[in-house]
């Protein structure tokens, strides 16, 4: 008997929340304050950068808000990098759960994309509240632009990371090649910077990273207008299609070749 859609989806959905609680099990266990540290760990990176930058006084020679520089640029950051990270050999590791009919590479996927994703949401939304609850920020100008600009970089983050993880699974040299990338794009990423800073010809290079143009329309909308910034949507739109587009052939071709053990 052929199986509706809507069940079908129902069972996926059980397949991949199953996958997710496992990864929290398998990640911080049930003691201490377990399954909380998918929120606290990436809220500590950010808080810990946000008080340096703030003790330095860093403001790259501008009036602008260090808390909320720092806030809006470093969330977003480990929106991309730590859904990434964890997709980056994440089929070895869950060989045997493929003897399951209903579990597929992509699933796999998906419980750690949802994991990370969810982590760096929740701390980035928690440590703006408090800020703007104890006054060292205020509230943003734009929230649903800012959301906006949040979903585009999620969903850069989950076409980067099917394309990295089913990479990952044909070469592990994918992982020591990713990591140094990395290194390379995190002062590129547009965290510690604003385009409007750079030289013309700069401005034009940089622009060409998509994550670039997340951040400046998340700043743009934590801001305001009292601050020039330089993205374009449908470029990131395009290359978050092409991009996924990419991710989900490769994640079907792992399919075929990986065999359970």
């Amino acid at each position: 008997m052929q199986t509706s859609f809507s069940r079908s989806l129902r069972i996926q959905g059980n397949v991949i929340g199953a996958l997710l609680m496992r990864e929290v099990l398998t990640r911080y266990g049930r003691h201490n304050i377990g399954f909380l540290w998918v929120f606290v760990e990436p809220m500590m990176f950010t808080l810990g950068v946000t008080t340096l930058w703030s003790l330095a006084k860093v403001t790259h020679g501008v009036n602008i808000p260090i808390t909320e520089f720092a806030l809006t640029g470093y969330s977003s950051v480990l929106v991309w990098r730590n859904a990434v990270n964890r997709c980056n050999l994440a089929i070895t590791p869950n060989l045997s759960l493929m003897y399951h009919r209903n579990v597929r590479i992509l699933d796999i996927f998906a419980a750690r994309l949802g994991l990370e994703i969810a982590g760096a949401t929740v701390s980035g939304i928690v440590l703006m509240i408090l800020f703007i609850f104890v006054g060292l920020a205020e509230a943003p100008r734009d929230i649903l632009e800012m959301m906006i600009a949040w979903g585009l970089l999620i969903w850069y983050a989950v076409g980067l990371g099917l394309t990295i993880g089913a990479l990952s699974e044909r070469s592990e040299t994918i992982d020591r090649v990713w990591h140094t990338i990395t290194y390379l794009l995190f002062p590129l990423s547009g965290a510690g910077f604003m385009v409007e800073w750079l030289p013309k010809a700069m401005q034009k290079l940089v622009l060409w990273l998509p994550m670039v143009n997340g951040v400046e329309m998340l700043r743009e909308g934590y801001f305001g207008e009292q601050f020039h910034f330089h993205y374009s949507i449908g470029y990131m739109v395009v290359f978050n299609l092409v991009l996924t587009f990419i991710g989900l052939t490769l994640t079907r071709e792992a399919g075929k070749r990986v065999e359970p053990e």
